[in-house]
């Protein structure tokens, strides 16, 4: 049984903030892709270029869907068009360089100094396009005596302090559950080609964007990063509790999980009397401000967590709902994908696949004038539009892709 929604009609009078602007995506894996994604869901034409035989990295990731695709790479490429070019020929970067004046962005994370050698870096493309924004995505600064190292979420994640503050304190250093560096990499780098695509507007010039894994790594680290240099020292972990507010986190009823953050004083005064009955806690002037809880949450949490185990989680989130207690359910994945909340927002969609008949696609989380932004293409199966995009903005003759096609150039879809 499937709770997801056929695709929506795309809205009567929807105004994509991006329609008209054209995206050269020549980048792979996850933090670039994300970044063209986001411009796609924008309205952007975001033409993904992708090699003929093995395409992008992660379309051998995850689960399979269909021949070319699988979870992982769906879940960045949504709203693109798929073209294969082997940049490593020279009639490949030929293409590339003779689409370019009607490209608006360019995005790529080659290794530093990688895109230079192919003849497609912002330099040589400027002197082509002068208004070109060039986005460039790397692991670190380009400048710097580590340019040429490779970036990986994972590695970046031990190197900006983030696994260091994630999980328990009795446990080794835990990385988040998805890759965090890589994905708040594509948001910053998306964050600033709009803003180059804004100033362009007013003054019709262009400019290169360099976005470094290791530098968003470090933004991540956020109050804690700055408590660290407050203290001179790593602050403590705390798992799912909080620093500072108690009791706020995850804790254990009698048959499941739920989450409570009591923010503050009101609220834990509530909770005492109304949710767990016990208005002698919040008498007790060890815990009658927020600063005395966490001063001694080591006297007040283990009572906590036993009350809290006392009583069925359903009845914890009615008192605490009735209460005005922020708090949920602690839901496993499928659980959220498919739940009520999720169906009704239409955040899950199930998309036609030419091969797999149908594959789910998540929805951008964009809602503009109450409506959200629509999927317009679901991920495409490798090169998809070569021959669309090249027949249309190159009016390439069909004997001339073929010949392409037959040297190993591209890749092209049957008629």
């Amino acid at each position: 049984m499937t709770t997801t929604t056929p695709t929506p009609p795309l809205p009567e009078g929807m105004d994509f903030p991006l329609d008209g602007v054209r995206v050269l995506d020549l980048s792979r894996v996850f933090a670039g892709p994300l970044c063209g994604q986001v411009l796609a869901d924008f309205g952007a034409d975001v033409i993904k270029v992708e090699h003929p035989g093995r395409g992008d990295d992660t379309r051998d990731w995850g689960m399979r869907i269909g021949k070319t695709e699988t979870t992982y790479y769906n879940s960045m490429n949504r709203n693109k068009r798929s073209i294969t070019v082997d940049l490593q020929t020279p009639e490949g970067v030929k293409i590339i360089r003779d689409l370019l004046p009607q490209c608006d962005v360019v995005v790529q994370n080659f290794k530093t100094g990688g895109a230079e050698k192919l003849g497609l870096g912002y330099e040589q493309l400027k002197a082509i396009k002068p208004d070109l924004i060039y986005c460039s995505v790397a692991g670190y600064d380009s400048s710097g005596p580590e340019a040429k190292r490779p970036g990986y979420d994972l590695v970046i994640q031990g190197e900006a302090g983030l696994m260091a503050l994630n999980g328990e304190a009795s446990q080794p250093p835990l990385k988040f559950g998805v890759a965090a560096v890589d994905m708040m990499t594509g948001m910053y780098a998306a964050q600033a080609v709009l803003a180059a695509l804004f100033r362009r507007s007013t003054t019709g010039k262009g400019r290169h964007i360099e976005m470094a894994l290791y530098d968003c790594g470090l933004m991540i680290t956020g109050y804690y990063g700055l408590d660290a240099m407050l203290l001179g020292h790593d602050p403590q972990r705390y798992g799912n509790a909080h620093p500072s507010i108690v009791p706020y986190g995850m804790f254990e009823a009698q048959d499941g999980p739920l989450i409570i953050a009591v923010g503050n004083n009101s609220q834990f005064d509530k909770f005492c009397r109304q949710v767990v009955m016990r208005p002698d806690i919040v008498e007790d002037p060890r815990f009658a401000t927020n600063v005395e809880r966490a001063r001694n949450r080591l006297i007040l949490l283990p009572e906590m967590k036993a009350l809290i185990a006392s009583f069925p989680r359903d009845v914890l989130l009615e008192r605490l709902t009735a209460a005005g207690i922020p708090c949920g359910r602690v839901a496993g994945l499928h659980e959220a994908l498919t739940s009520e909340r999720t169906r009704r927002g239409a955040l899950l969609q199930e998309m036609p696949h030419p091969v797999a008949g149908t594959t789910h696609v998540f929805a951008p989380p964009y809602r503009l004038d109450g409506q959200r932004l629509p999927i317009r293409n679901a991920p495409p199966t490798l090169g998809a539009a070569t021959r669309e995009v090249l027949q249309q903005l190159l009016q390439l003759p069909e004997a001339e892709l073929e010949a392409l096609r037959d040297k190993g150039v591209l890749t092209l879809p049957s008629l």
